[in-house]
Formats: structure tokens, sequence, C-alpha cells
């Protein structure tokens, strides 16, 4: 299995992602070798491309990935090579005090994987795995924990999305806010997160359902997925909220974008008594502000929101219910489909379409 495996390489903050070859280890014990057939294009990448999150380098990015299991190590009893899966890239140990607690989604070992070196570069040089994944090739090396089982009749351009946008947009309606039938909702930004708790408001039964963003040509996609109602958001955009759900605010404010601007928009759109959940992740030099009355007299919850409050073991199966059921699209989230050289060109023009999802057309 040992040799050379295309992949998009990081070798420094802010520098572009360069087609290289690494060379990968056979799995080791309670490991999985999956080869790639498709790989979700995020911003958590731009953020770790930039340095606005942390990452070791060199590194290969890419966490929103599925494929098929092509080799599996000592201990791994639960997959088999030729076995569907997609990638959990925070995946929980089940032991530490937040999994015994029912949070797996903050599992304080989850992040271990994104720390170790798990390929070489062809110049011999130790490459990390962005988010413990490396999905930005054509093959990665991830623990057992690191897979979730697909049936075998899903397409896997569709379910790579399952991994991260689907899973964090759902779930941050559905885990998160725990939206009830009837509540309204506003979600602001409507990249691939942003769309999927659009439909995942929809499939909780909100109404109405308000989607923001500044790109006008989004709004056939939010309609698609479930908004009743379409704004390009602004100075004026609590106001136009209050507007169409009783002068109040509505009920929920879910933010998928992680700029100050956004959540403090997303605080002031909600009632009073109502809930802003904030998913997107922002820069530790952001800063947000509040004044200290407001905070108590409009008796709102500011709360935030990590892979959507998901355990993927748990959650991917209800999302895969749902998609049989004809409430979740996931085919059109998808904007574009390309090579994996076009990696970097994508991380440059997020925020364009729903989903650029990178393909490996033999998988």
């Amino acid at each position: 299995m040992a040799g050379g495996v295309p992949a998009a390489v990081l070798r420094e903050t802010g520098g572009p992602l360069r087609l290289e070859e690494i060379t990968l280890p056979e799995p080791g014990p309670g490991q999985v070798r999956v080869a790639l057939a498709a790989t979700g294009v995020c911003h958590s990448d731009r953020s770790l491309a930039r340095g606005t999150m942390a990452q070791p380098l060199p590194a290969v990015l890419g966490h929103e990935g599925a494929g098929r299991v092509v080799a599996v190590g000592d201990g791994v009893t639960g997959l088999a090579p030729g076995d569907p899966v997609v990638l959990n890239w925070a995946p929980a140990c089940r032991e530490c005090w937040w999994c015994r607690a029912g949070e797996p989604w903050l599992c304080a070992r989850a992040t271990e994987a994104w720390q170790r070196p798990y390929a070489h570069l062809a110049d011999g040089t130790a490459a990390y795995p962005g988010l413990g994944t490396a999905a930005f090739a054509a093959e990665t090396v991830v623990g057992e924990r690191g897979c979730v089982p697909l049936p075998a009749d899903l397409p896997l351009i569709e379910a790579a999305l399952l991994g991260c946008a689907v899973l964090t947009g759902v779930g941050a309606v559905r885990n998160a806010a725990r939206v009830r039938p009837g509540e309204s909702v506003v979600v602001i930004g409507l990249g691939g997160v942003g769309l999927s708790a659009v439909q995942g408001a929809r499939l909780a039964g909100a109404d109405p359902i308000i989607a923001v963003d500044p790109v006008a040509g989004k709004a056939e996609l939010a309609h698609r997925f479930g908004a009743t109602h379409v704004l390009t958001g602004g100075a004026g955009l609590s106001r136009q909220v209050r507007e169409l759900v009783g002068g109040r605010g509505a009920d929920h404010a879910i933010e998928c974008v992680g700029r100050p601007e956004t959540i403090r928009a997303a605080w002031s759109a909600t009632r009073r008594g109502g809930r802003a959940t904030v998913v997107g992740l922002g820069a530790v030099t952001d800063q947000v502000s509040f004044n200290a009355l407001e905070i108590g007299h409009f008796a709102r919850t500011l709360a935030g929101c990590f892979y959507g409050n998901s355990d993927p073991a748990v959650d991917i199966p209800r999302l895969l219910a749902d998609y049989r059921a004809g409430g979740l699209d996931l085919a059109g989230l998808v904007t574009e489909q390309l090579p994996l050289a076009e990696a970097g060109a994508a991380l440059d023009r997020l925020g364009a379409g729903a989903r650029s999802v990178i393909v490996f057309p033999d998988r």
C-alpha cells in the first residue's frame, strides 16, 4: 500500500496548496486506510490555511470526505476493505469527562490526531493531517472512530457533505437550538452549513424560516431548501426580521458566518427570551460587544455550537433516514465538482455558492 499518493499540501501559513505526492504508512493498530471519492471544500479549511485556526505544517487539509476502506489495521472489527464511509474529523473517545457527560462533540481527545504526523512528503518531511483527516488527497489513514459506515447505495459525492456541512447545519437546529414546530428561525450566512441549517429548520417544522445572505444569487437555493423569506442583510436586518414575525424578532437565530457583525446581527434579530446560536468560527482577535443593560433586559440566550453539537455515530444515521424520506436534499448543495488540483482555487472563492466538492473520478 505504501507509495506516492496525490495530495494538496499546505507548506506555509497563507501559502498556496501545492499538488504533491505523499507517502502513507500501512494502517497501524486501530487505523483504517480510506480511498477518497469526494471531499467538500469548507470554510474551516480556509481558516487553517490562513492561520485563523492552529494547524501544524506542512499539512494536507480537507476534512469533509467520503470514500471506501482499502485496508485496516490490527484490532479493527467494525470495518472491512470495500466498505463505504464518511470521515468524522472529531471522533469521540467515549471515555473523557465530556464524553461521559453526553457531550461527545467536545471530546478532550478529539483533536489529538491533528497534532501527530501521519505521512511524509517526497523530500522526507513529516506531514500533518488537517483536522485529523487530510481529505484533500487520494487516500488517507485515520483511526477507526474517524469513519462512519454508509449504506452501499448512497452516492459518495453527496455523502461527503454529511461529514461537516450537513451534520453541523442541521445539528445546530436540532441539537443546539432545539427548534420546535411553529417557531420562527432566521439563518445568517448561506454557505453549505447555512443552507443545511435552512433544511434543518424545515425538517423541524419552523415557520417562518428567514434566510440571510448578501449574495442575491443564493435566494433560489434558499427557497428550494425551505426558506419562506430571503433577505440580503445590512443595517436594517433586525427591523426587517421583526416585521416578518409580528414585531417581536425571531425565536431563533442561527449564525453561520463567524464575524462580529453577523453575530451581533443574530443577537439583535432575536426576540426577547429567544436564542441566538453561533455556528461560525471567527478569529481570536474578533470582538463582539454588548452593553450591560441589554443582556438582562432582553433575556436572550447567546450560545455557541460546535460540529452541530452532534454525535456522528447517532446523527448521521438520522440524517440518512431524512434523506431517504425525501426530506433532505444533498445533491442540491453541490455547487460544482472539481479535480484535486483546483482545491486551492476553490478555497479562494468560498462564499460564492453552496459547496464545491473535490472529486476523484476513478472512485
